[in-house]
């Protein structure tokens, strides 16, 4: 009888035993702290991810710690500013605003958001807990900016450059037109020391780190009285801002009508598909009623796409100027169409489309040298859409130019090039009716007009005299 006790006893410890493992089998809920990152300002957002089983938690509670206070962002089961939301069965997302209009308590310093979670085990014998932090800075006085050139005059579809202080010297800034940025740098860079110099070498003898450089454009598609400031914003989201553009000049841009027909449809259309894939289409049949569709959609569509893939190359530009003087234009070259051109393009006395030519064609003869503008590094050597076979040429600071329906190339990818040195001939790829080059200028991966870059007066005032002035 007490063997069969003890042999009992020693049964029900064991399941005891395997019972509380079981219990405790499992992790700890799962936390993940998105937002803040690094900084909280005046706006601010809270974004937590918890993950448990069946996404049921006993607790789960968020605060932001400053100071020794205290602060309830949220608590499961109470009547708070945050939102809840199911991610999977088995994550929830909590979000709220914790900025200092949000919560007035808040004041400049260090801080911490601290999310503790807990969740039932199996059988509900146990609770399994766990906490995360993130350290953040709590940032409530904007920045400061000040604009330092003067003179600045802005043509519709033309650059400008402003020179300014920005401080604190690590925060983002620039000039904001409407809607688009174009970031500054840093002026030690900006400068070259002689005209006859190799482009890049250093000038100037202010070694701020405050003082930046910002290389903008009013696009010709923006209205003339486009707000148009300089900015200062930091991590935390609080900007500083102002005014500094003394006129704007609005410009008229030419319009033309196009005739198209199906020689030239049959000609471009099949190899621009072919080089591409973007498109994700074939060519159809030559001579067939779907090849003018092609044809609009190659304008239209690619072209937008195209857009943007000369816009990503800004996103590389170096942060110092590589190239020293005004831009040369394709010698002896005559312009067969200009910058902003409003074009209609007509099929059959139909009109089938219209788009805006965003560039300079000129053309000499067939496949003449074509130069560097000016000293750079390429950016791209290979076909790009309508503009056939294209160099892109980065010269620093936003600024880059751009040559379009080569038949040849002279360099690659990766080149550094002088003003002059030849990248390529003239052709007929991509959407040309002829040989010619199309050139443009682009600031920020847009496209402005290149009549500016080239004028040596326009350089030596709106460039180089701001750049000595603010020595």
């Amino acid at each position: 009888m007490f063997r069969w006790l003890a042999t009992l006893l020693v049964l029900l410890a064991l399941a005891a035993g395997i019972a509380y493992v079981v219990a405790g089998r499992g992790a700890p809920p799962r936390v993940t702290i998105n937002q803040p990152t690094r900084f909280v300002g005046q706006t601010g957002s809270l974004d937590v991810i918890a993950e448990a089983p069946n996404a049921k938690f006993t607790t789960l509670d968020i605060t932001l710690e400053q100071d020794g206070r205290r602060v309830p962002l949220f608590a499961l089961g109470s009547a708070q500013q945050a939102t809840v939301a199911p991610l999977d069965s088995n994550q929830i997302r909590v979000s709220r605003a914790i900025g200092k209009q949000s919560i007035p308590e808040l004041h400049s310093g260090n801080a911490r958001i601290v999310v503790t979670a807990t969740r039932p085990s199996f059988l509900n014998l146990r609770q399994l807990t766990s906490t995360a932090s993130k350290d953040i800075q709590v940032r409530l006085e904007p920045p400061r900016i000040a604009v330092v050139s003067t003179k600045h005059y802005v043509n519709l579809g033309g650059s400008e450059l402003v020179v300014y202080r920005a401080t604190p010297p690590d925060v983002m800034s620039g000039v904001r037109v409407g809607d688009v940025e174009y970031p500054g740098f840093p002026a030690s860079g900006a400068t070259v020391a002689r005209t006859d110099g190799p482009a890049g070498t250093s000038g100037g003898s202010n070694a701020s780190g405050d003082l930046k450089v910002a290389f903008f454009a009013l696009l010709h598609d923006q209205d003339p009285r486009t707000p148009i400031v300089a900015f200062a914003r930091d991590e935390a989201g609080n900007e500083a801002k102002t005014t500094f553009v003394d006129n704007v000049f609005p410009k008229p841009f030419k319009k033309s009508r196009i005739e198209l027909d199906d020689k030239f449809i049959d000609r471009v259309v099949p190899d621009i598909i072919e080089h591409s894939p973007e498109l994700k289409m074939t060519a159809p049949a030559q001579g067939s009623p779907e090849m003018l569709a092609a044809f609009v959609k190659v304008n239209g569509e690619l072209r937008k796409i195209n857009a943007n893939q000369i816009a990503a190359f800004a996103a590389k530009t170096s942060p110092t100027r590589l190239w020293n003087g005004p831009f040369v234009q394709l010698g002896n070259s005559q312009v067969e169409a200009s910058f902003a051109d409003h074009r209609t393009y007509i099929y059959k006395g139909k009109e089938v489309d219209q788009q805006t030519h965003l560039g300079f064609d000129l053309a000499v003869t067939s496949r003449v040298p074509v130069v560097a503008a000016n000293a750079g590094t390429v950016m791209n050597a290979n076909w790009l859409g309508i503009y056939g076979n294209c160099v892109i040429l980065d010269h620093g600071m936003g600024v880059q130019s751009l040559y379009g329906h080569l038949s040849s190339f002279d360099v690659k990818t990766g080149d550094t090039v002088t003003r002059g040195q030849t990248i390529g001939r003239s052709g007929m790829t991509g959407l040309a009716g002829g040989d010619h080059l199309h050139f443009t200028m682009l600031v920020g991966g847009r496209m402005v007009n290149p009549v500016e870059w080239w004028d040596a007066h326009w350089i030596a005032d709106r460039v180089e005299r701001k750049l000595n002035e603010s020595r």
